[in-house]
């Protein structure tokens, strides 16, 4: 009786603790707001900064212009055609040169993590890729393919292959060999194990593979649009070439604020589907 009555205390102790930690979940607003809050805090003491150094005179205004004459430039340009095309430019490039990568890194990462001659012959190589700066491969690009659209997918895909392909063969290389041998008792083989077992538990590193590969390609493209300069075709990257060449520094301020911008929301992107996946395993809370 005396282990039934502590079995049932414990039980109910247990369900009240739920019950509090239930009661204790926050709402949707005030996780909006607390996430939001850091953000406008560090961008409200950015721009005060910035606006110190102004006052400070370290640099005439038609050099270094201040927040309010930016946010005016910022507007016109949002408002006119020329951000617009610059960003449907730019946005193929991004996407073509970005899902080639991926095609790539992916099939790149499952061939070396699975093939051990493969892995002793490409494995470091790989890695010193994904180190060498991707502005380096431009004048070997525009040897081969002048200035051209091909030059910048060709760097493109080389500054963001490899960080993908490193992403799947660590998330490979991670796969708890118990699930392995699970599969192959359940009856997976080939690509099914991949389907089933390997690409599930891999998952979290080739994400997070995929963010940084990414990064790579936004910074290999913007690179390249600065350096070849396509005629009748424009870009984000050729207009900043242009304000910088017309010493118009609102606008390079501009265009950089829009760069940035176009950075953070696809890390956005990435952020949300690497928090589902952790909230699917069980990482997360569900509230």
């Amino acid at each position: 009786m005396a282990t039934d009555q502590l079995a049932a205390d414990t039980i109910s102790g247990l369900d009240a603790l739920e019950i509090a930690s239930q009661q204790k979940v926050p709402g949707r607003g005030s996780r909006i707001w607390a996430a939001t809050w850091p953000k406008l805090t560090a961008l409200a003491l950015a721009l005060l900064a910035w606006q110190v150094v102004v006052w400070s005179g370290w640099k005439p205004e038609y050099a270094l212009p201040g927040p309010v004459t930016v946010a005016k430039d910022l507007r016109a340009y949002a408002t006119s055609g020329a951000l617009w095309d610059g960003l449907l430019t730019t946005g193929q490039r991004a996407a073509i040169g970005f899902g080639a990568a991926v095609a790539v890194g992916l099939l790149l990462g499952l061939a070396v993590a699975r093939v051990k001659v493969l892995r002793a012959a490409l494995g470091s190589m790989i890695t010193a890729l994904q180190t060498m700066p991707s502005i380096a491969w431009f004048p070997l690009a525009i040897l081969l393919f002048q200035l051209s659209e091909q030059a910048i997918f060709f760097v493109v895909v080389l500054g963001a292959a490899p960080s993908i392909a490193n992403g799947v063969i660590h998330g490979v290389d991670y796969v708890p060999p118990l699930l392995l041998r699970a599969g192959r008792n359940l009856g997976a083989r080939g690509l099914n194990l991949y389907r089933y077992v390997i690409a599930p538990a891999a998952l979290p590193a080739i994400v997070a593979g995929l963010k940084q590969g990414w990064a790579f390609a936004w910074r290999s493209l913007m690179a390249g649009e600065l350096l070849v300069v396509i005629a009748k075709s424009t870009s984000i990257g050729v207009q900043l070439t242009y304000a910088r060449e017309l010493s118009d520094a609102p606008r390079v301020i501009s265009v950089m604020i829009v760069i940035l911008v176009l950075g953070l929301l696809v890390d956005l992107l990435f952020t949300k589907a690497d928090r589902a996946i952790r909230r699917r395993w069980g990482l997360l809370d569900r509230g």
